[in-house]
């Protein structure tokens, strides 16, 4: 089934679901603009890939798992560890390189591994995160267990060889596995339908024999009911889902480098003021689902939580160098 991309009512969500679902947003959007100012003050070594305007697709889909059910992502990564359960803490530890953090100050923004929680690493490789939730998804089978499997992947890994091999896959042994594409339509820098004979990702799972839809990624809620089709099919058995979640990111490919000659102005302004954090706002208080201090307590409570986040990672320990080469050899 491909479903174009529509912008869904909030009304037959209870109004718990919605905040819990905003709340989620707003966390990742405010801890990422943190990293940025961070990043911009030299705090952050390394590349940082920041998830601000996409933050619907990781809420909408993460609000669905369990603990113990898996997720796979990709160098762009932070969004989908904090909607799994990493706290802001250990994030920002980790971007700072401490120890503390979550990957131990080993991995930096685009290594993020946090196997208690589900999160079986983040990589700056385009389409591994394909093939590792179908195997992931594979044991859970053989180990006649309801566990759910998610690889979220780009556009531009859509055209990889991985994303082809792990569809059919998944699809011939009806895996548990949900595919999750966030389309933001751009590859680094180049646009994704100038490389893509049919730049509908939803469109190719019907070629594997299975379900695809394409829903608004910057609609929580439409990502939100799309997800919870697709993991509650692969709890049931009934094999895998590929989403495509249209979306956009309204900050550089990455901080420091350029945003200029390959998008307009205007056309990021246009994506910003589809932001799925106001969207959803708007619409419960249109709604009368909440009010304006409901609202302005929860924003209250993030940004004093991101700020003891910073303080604690400002305040932790590096990593002990005599450490170096601890994970790299094995010592059996």
């Amino acid at each position: 089934m491909i479903t174009d991309i529509a912008r869904e009512p909030v009304a037959e969500l209870e109004k718990e679901q919605l905040l819990a679902l905003y709340r989620q947003m707003l966390m990742i959007r405010r801890c990422e603009e943190q990293l940025v100012r961070s990043h911009q003050a030299g705090l952050i070594p390394g590349a940082c890939h920041t998830y601000i305007g996409e933050e619907a697709v990781a809420s909408g889909v993460c609000a669905h798992l369990r603990r113990e059910d898996t997720l796979m992502s990709t160098h762009r990564g932070h969004g989908h560890a904090l909607a799994k359960g990493v706290s802001p803490q250990a994030l920002i530890a980790e971007l700072f390189g401490k120890v503390t953090g979550v990957s131990h100050g080993r991995g930096g923004s685009m290594h993020l591994f946090a196997p208690e929680l589900g999160v079986l690493g983040t990589s700056g490789v385009v389409g591994p995160s394909i093939l590792m939730a179908t195997g992931a998804a594979y044991s859970f089978k053989l180990l006649k267990s309801d566990r759910v499997s998610v690889a979220f992947f780009g556009d531009g890994a859509s055209n990889n060889g991985a994303f082809h091999e792990g569809l059919n896959m998944a699809a011939i042994w009806k895996l548990p596995v949900v595919f999750v594409c966030e389309n933001n339509q751009y590859a680094t820098e180049v646009p994704f339908a100038s490389v893509a004979g049919n730049a509908r990702v939803a469109d190719r799972a019907a070629a594997y024999g299975l379900p695809g839809e394409r829903v608004d990624g910057n609609d929580v809620v439409a990502v939100y009911r799309a997800a919870g089709q697709a993991v509650q099919r692969a709890r049931a058995g009934e094999g895998p889902t590929l989403l495509e979640c249209v979306t956009y990111r309204t900050r550089p490919h990455s901080e420091g480098m350029s945003d200029t000659g390959y998008r307009s102005r205007e056309e990021v302004a246009a994506w910003r003021a589809r932001c799925p954090i106001q969207r959803l706002r708007t619409s419960l208080l249109d709604g009368a689902t909440a009010t304006e201090s409901e609202l302005a307590a929860i924003d209250t409570e993030i940004q004093a939580s991101v700020a003891d986040a910073v303080a604690f990672a400002k305040s932790s320990a590096w990593p002990d160098v005599a450490t170096a080469t601890t994970h790299v050899f094995s010592d059996c």
